[in-house]
């Protein structure tokens, strides 16, 4: 993670749990000429507009008192959507059992992407079981996102 996005989670992070929310992630990305500041948040009965709203003022507040980003930038305040990146090991714990994505930085067992349903997690592994288990290392691991299915 990038300092900013490191001190940004810090600063938000107790405002959003204040509102009845949970911070899924922050991303400090620069697409064009333009600096963006992504807050995913979350809640068990989902993320309406006003509920994106409603923080997006009370941590933009926050943000232009504190101001821990020098370069202007727009801020953005969504929902991690239905199929969702899982980054965190609360993330992997809470979708255990959930059919999800990888996608790997090199081959693995001759696959750089596999789909199964989330099994164990520790430190080294990500398993994954489909018509098989199989245990993928996670330094291997670039993306892992919940997959959405009717």
């Amino acid at each position: 993670m990038s300092k900013i996005v490191d001190t940004v989670s810090e600063i938000i992070e107790p405002i959003i749990n204040e509102l009845g929310f949970e911070l899924v992630d922050v991303e400090f990305l620069k697409e064009g000429s333009d600096w963006f500041l992504r807050v995913y948040i979350d809640h068990e009965e989902g993320i309406n507009i006003d509920n994106c709203a409603d923080v997006s003022r009370a941590i933009g507040k926050k943000l232009d008192e504190v101001d821990p980003v020098t370069q202007e930038y727009y801020l953005e305040v969504s929902s991690p959507g239905l199929e969702r990146v899982l980054k965190k090991d609360k993330d992997f714990k809470k979708f255990k059992g959930s059919k999800v994505a990888v996608k790997l930085f090199t081959k693995f067992q001759d696959n750089k992407q596999f789909s199964g349903e989330l099994g164990e997690v520790d430190d080294q592994n990500l398993t994954i079981i489909s018509e098989e288990e199989i245990k993928i290392p996670r330094e291997l691991i670039s993306r892992v996102n919940l997959l959405w299915e009717e």
